[in-house]
């Protein structure tokens, strides 16, 4: 069991805290008044200046010893996202980085791990997913990230290490950017945007404010376990994007395309590297995926935002910041401007749409 007391200050490091949720973590924790560390392969020049910095890669063992010392719980988000197109990277850096740190944290004798695994480790599986659901991922990135979660597991258990293992559904907050920002930047002009399908399936998103109440939650109720956080209040993803659109005043319309074709088409522009969508993006977008979160809401989690209310609020961040955040250099690709590629002539089209 977990053992923390987290009312009285502890170090916590924050592998990858220079990227989208890492560096919203840190600022959590900053503000909380704990003692932060950042672990990351670039320093991120907004970020909370009395977090200590460590500029190294997860796959470097000295350096992530070296950042583990004194620690007493660990917040692992460092990873390849989808949108990187990474190729065999994703497994050096999910899994074979999952297992350095996990190994270094034990040896450290850190008192809680905490694990960002992925809703990708179930491919598309029946909703609701639960802890039941078998884990069957349909691409490379998946792969990579049941094999870290795996092996954090093992790991764990074998140094009977706490462990919270968190698989979060697609994670929205202020500065979030990548697809978001292609679909935010559409609508404030006015540009039609499209559902793979009908738009009738559901697709449940989360806060990112919510995912670290939750983990935190679990961490002072001394849960080790697996958990699935999603918000529990979501609807069909066309209806969802209309809301949007009406929240943002747009002209924009919600078009549907034909699943099999649209997703058969993008998976040859993506081999040709023509778009920058992941297998990730286009196999999942036109299916249901949602998790069954009541076990966490026995325990007294509740989510605050709905997936209309996270849209709508990241959707007025990025238009009061817009010019920043599309001039930003960020090197993490939650946290960047996407290349829109073959999105372009899209984007064309749907003006005479």
């Amino acid at each position: 069991m977990v053992t923390v007391a987290t009312k009285s200050t502890m170090k916590h490091l924050v592998t990858g805290g220079s990227g989208f949720l890492g560096n919203l973590i840190a600022i959590h924790l900053v503000a909380r008044g704990e003692d932060v560390r950042i672990l990351d392969i670039w320093e991120d020049d907004q970020r909370p200046q009395k977090a200590e910095f460590f500029l190294a890669s997860v796959l470097d063992r000295e350096a992530v010893a070296r950042a583990m010392q004194g620690v007493d719980i660990v917040h692992h988000t460092a990873a390849l996202v989808p949108l990187t197109k990474a190729g065999n990277r994703f497994q050096q850096v999910n899994a074979e980085g999952t297992r350095i740190v996990a190994e270094e944290a034990v040896k450290a004798k850190v008192k809680c791990f905490i694990h960002t695994s992925s809703s990708a480790i179930f491919g598309c599986a029946p909703c609701p997913i639960t802890n039941d659901t078998p884990t069957k991922p349909v691409e490379i990135y998946g792969v990579s990230k049941l094999d870290g979660e795996l092996v954090a597991r093992q790991i764990a258990e074998k140094a009977d290490m706490p462990l919270i293992a968190v698989r979060p559904r697609t994670i929205i907050a202020d500065g979030r950017l990548g697809i978001f920002q292609v679909l935010f930047d559409w609508i404030k002009s006015d540009i039609n945007v499209y559902v793979i399908g009908s738009g009738k399936n559901q697709i449940q998103f989360v806060h990112a404010q919510d995912l670290i109440d939750c983990y935190m939650m679990l961490v002072e109720l001394n849960r080790p376990g697996l958990y699935n956080v999603g918000t529990d209040r979501f609807n069909p993803i066309g209806e969802c994007l209309k809301n949007l659109i009406a929240h943002a005043g747009s002209k924009s319309k919600v078009k549907c395309l034909p699943h099999a074709l649209t997703v058969g088409t993008l998976q040859t522009l993506d081999a040709v590297k023509m778009s920058p969508l992941a297998p990730w993006h286009y196999l999942t977008y036109g299916e249901d995926f949602y998790f069954d979160v009541e076990p966490l809401k026995r325990l007294g989690w509740q989510p605050k935002y709905s997936n209309d209310e996270m849209l709508a609020a990241s959707y007025d961040s990025f238009i009061a910041n817009y010019d920043q955040l599309m001039a930003t250099k960020s090197v993490s690709a939650h946290r960047k401007p996407l290349k829109e590629q073959i999105l372009t002539v899209l984007k064309l089209v749907s003006r005479f749409s």
